[in-house]
């Protein structure tokens, strides 16, 4: 059977386990906290020493890893196999006929990275009908700060809508780089804390004045100053704030006020709806949009797109990013 996320992590904390465990898909991150989990919650640290094998898929093969499920825990309920880097088992289609009776004693952890098994083949089918199923999918971009959010008050923390998307704009959509910077927060600050922007400048090193989110801002409030200020910042290192990252970013921001205008209803709901954005930032997209008419927004985008090709190498000319930076933003804002 296919699961979510999070009914899942809930599941193993309780101790509902199952014999086979296929977790697969692109996001690595969901993969391996689910078979973190099930690492910690199944077996007792003592019992681990002798139930709990660890294998990789391109040391073992079909053969002997049944021959592993088959066997009986000593002095445990259960015994654990976690299969890393599953992808790369050969000929694993023969898994089939343990799926479909397994010994119950045993769970099984197969963790497959990078891509699904083909669920159309009969391996796929078993253990959909009969096991547990998890797809690891990416999150979208505008998922990333409510993850942060929902991520944070998991582990006893809150943190602002702006605060959220700070971290997402200039972290970007990496779960594990997401997860471990936020470790460092959590080693500063005490549980119950809520992050600021000025904890994160402080202790994961984004500026919480000088960054992509901040230039959206001033952009959006037409503050040449502010702008500049942020693009000569960006231009001092571009080995951290590379074109090719930020003018996407940009992109993105102006899109969504070119969508504003094609809107009909312009309230705060069905705008946060349209965009996919926190209500919280629907004033700041709304003042920016009253900014920006419609024809200019069609001509920044072309912009976008003419800076971004330059990026990467079309009719490169030796500018260097910091050149890209500020004839981009002169002309968003004057021409």
């Amino acid at each position: 059977m296919e699961s979510n996320y999070s009914d899942l992590l809930k599941n193993i904390k309780n101790k509902v386990f199952h014999p086979i465990y296929l977790l697969h898909g692109e996001e690595d991150y969901f993969i391996d906290q689910l078979c973190n989990a099930i690492s910690d919650n199944v077996l007792t640290a003592d019992e681990k020493e002798f139930n709990q094998t660890v294998v990789y898929g391109r040391d073992i093969d079909i053969a002997n890893l049944v021959a592993m499920a088959r066997r009986y825990p000593m002095m445990a309920n259960h015994q654990v196999i976690l299969v890393k880097e599953a992808q790369n088992l050969k000929n694993m289609d023969e898994l089939v006929a343990y799926a479909e009776k397994p010994q119950p004693s045993t769970i099984l952890v197969l963790c497959h990275k990078h891509g699904k098994i083909d669920g159309r083949k009969k391996l796929g089918q078993t253990l959909k009908k009969k096991h547990i199923v998890f797809e690891a999918k990416p999150l979208y971009d505008n998922q990333i700060p409510a993850w942060i959010e929902t991520h944070l008050k998991a582990e006893g923390y809150s943190i602002g809508p702006e605060g959220a998307q700070m971290l997402a704009e200039n972290l970007g959509a990496d779960l594990n780089r997401i997860s471990n910077e936020l470790q460092k927060l959590f080693i500063s600050l005490p549980k119950g804390t809520k992050i600021e922007p000025s904890h994160i400048e402080e202790n994961i090193g984004i500026s919480k004045d000088f960054n992509v989110f901040e230039l959206q801002r001033a952009l959006g409030r037409k503050d040449v100053f502010k702008a500049n200020q942020i693009v000569f910042y960006f231009a001092s290192d571009p080995r951290k704030y590379p074109a090719v990252m930020v003018i996407p970013m940009l992109y993105n921001y102006f899109v969504n006020l070119l969508t504003i205008h094609a809107l009909d209803d312009k309230s705060q709901r069905s705008v946060a709806s349209a965009l996919s954005v926190n209500p919280f930032f629907v004033k700041e997209y709304m003042d920016a949009a009253r900014n920006y008419p419609f024809a200019k927004l069609v001509k920044i985008i072309g912009f976008l797109r003419y800076y971004d090709m330059k990026t990467k190498g079309w009719e490169t000319t030796g500018m260097d990013d910091g050149a890209i930076f500020k004839e981009l933003i002169f002309k968003i804002l004057h021409v």
